[in-house]
């Protein structure tokens, strides 16, 4: 598990460089809302993220379908939080919008790696031909 978290860890640290790189190019070059900004950029994060764990950190060679199903939940959720964060914290809070991702980012860390390896991308097994998604 140990090996599997250090390459969860390279993947997010990766993943939040390209984050907040995408973040503030679109916030200051093209001039857009940070909540704005959020919802494009977690499009390409969500791919890079999904890919890379599951054949790198997870080292998961099972057929996909139940895995993205599982992912886009968790993503949907992931992606709500980030939004409502940047909202709330930015838009009406007023807290500068790289520190609001960064805080965002480091809480959603703290339960992805457990949902990563114990629900999206975990092997199935018989008994789990029954289980729903």
């Amino acid at each position: 598990m140990r090996r599997e978290f250090i390459k969860y860890f390279i993947v997010g640290i990766g993943s939040l460089t390209l984050d907040m790189g995408t973040l503030i190019f679109f916030t200051e070059v093209f001039h857009l809302r940070a909540v704005v900004s959020v919802v494009l950029n977690q499009a390409i994060i969500l791919t890079i993220n999904f890919t890379l764990n599951k054949y790198w950190a997870f080292s998961n060679r099972a057929m996909p379908h139940r895995q993205v199903v599982r992912y886009l939940l968790l993503a949907v959720w992931n992606y709500s939080f980030s939004v409502g964060a940047m909202y709330f914290f930015h838009d009406f809070i007023g807290a500068d919008y790289r520190v609001v991702r960064v805080a965002s980012i480091a809480l959603m860390v703290s339960w992805n790696f457990l949902l990563y390896k114990y629900w999206v991308y975990r092997e199935r097994t018989d008994t789990d031909s029954t289980a729903c998604v």
